[in-house]
């Protein structure tokens, strides 16, 4: 990192750590001399810069505030990036923001991407497919219900619900893609209010991007695993994006919403089982229960009956508990 930041001119500032994620990647500031800057330091061959700098010219490009890529070592996986400051959603409406304003903010800047992704076209990035999504489903058989229920499940109770997620996800999508951030949440959006319209909302970790289903990012947004959305704002959200798409086929894009987030919250619960497991990162598995009611709201949805069916059997009420090291075999 001194090598990198000294070659890029800055090698007189001390890097100040910045929080981490729940990735290998670590961020430092960068300030002094009326300049500032942060370092994105994301060790190969656990990431890879190049996604993000990708994706981040390409938000850029349609108009909306990524921070600016200033230089890059892709080999040692450095980058040396704009500074959008501290005020993150999260700490925004930790201080008392109004949840209303600072939704709708994020909701318009979702409505505008996507539209601007329609005026351009798709971009040239990996397909969100059934496949992907039925991998990342995987990660809660994999993960979170060995933790759990003390000891893996069977290889026949395992293709089961892989069979059943395989049924079910041919029918979350919709007729048309757009890009896919995968992680827009309060967590990553920032505020910039210097900035005109959309642009005031900056957007963070987007390096995972895809074309998929438009009602992917939405789901990320209104249906928090790290906060509780109330369920008037989440509904008043809803209403706000389909008054932006007012010829959208209302059930097939909530029906796609329901799986997706089901789809979403048995991925979130196999992460953050496998980051306190393999990264030795705990803090995550306190949002367990959260995710485990807003899995039990989606499963609600009647095209989602099956996936309800294989959970009550093989992870029942008394399974879906904060796993705990001593059940770990």
């Amino acid at each position: 990192m001194s090598a990198f930041l000294e070659a890029q001119g800055w090698g007189e500032l001390t890097p100040v750590p910045l929080a981490g994620d729940a990735s290998f990647r670590r961020y430092f500031r960068l300030r002094g001399n009326a300049r500032r800057a942060v370092v994105m330091d994301a060790p190969p061959p656990h990431e890879d810069v190049r996604p993000y700098t990708a994706v981040a010219a390409l938000l850029l490009e349609l108009g909306f505030s990524a921070p600016e890529v200033f230089a890059m070592d892709a080999g040692n996986g450095f980058l040396l990036i704009e500074d959008f400051g501290d005020d993150t959603y999260t700490r925004l409406l930790d201080r008392g923001a109004g949840e209303g304003v600072l939704y709708a903010l994020a909701v318009d800047t979702l409505i505008a991407l996507q539209r601007a992704v329609a005026r351009c076209g798709a971009p040239d990035l990996q397909r969100y497919d059934a496949e992907r999504l039925l991998a990342e489903a995987a990660l809660l058989v994999d993960w979170y219900a060995p933790a759990a229920l003390g000891s893996p499940l069977s290889e026949r109770v395992r293709e089961e619900y892989l069979g059943i997620w395989r049924a079910v996800l041919a029918h979350a999508f919709l007729p048309t893609e757009t890009l896919v951030l995968r992680d827009y949440h309060v967590g990553n959006l920032m505020l910039l209010p210097d900035r005109p319209g959309v642009r005031r909302c900056g957007i963070l970790d987007f390096q995972d991007a895809v074309v998929g289903p438009a009602s992917y990012d939405l789901v990320s947004l209104i249906r928090d695993a790290r906060r509780d959305v109330p369920a008037g704002l989440r509904d008043a959200m809803i209403e706000r994006y389909f008054a932006a798409f007012p010829s959208l086929d209302r059930p097939a894009f909530l029906r796609s919403a329901a799986m997706l987030a089901a789809q979403r919250n048995c991925k979130i619960l196999g992460i953050f089982t496998r980051l306190w497991k393999r990264d030795g990162k705990p803090a995550y598995l306190g949002h367990i229960p959260r995710i485990w009611r807003l899995l039990d709201e989606d499963l609600a949805h009647p095209d989602l009956a099956p996936v309800k069916r294989w959970l009550d059997r093989h992870l029942p009420r008394k399974a879906r508990i904060i796993p705990d090291a001593r059940n770990w075999r």
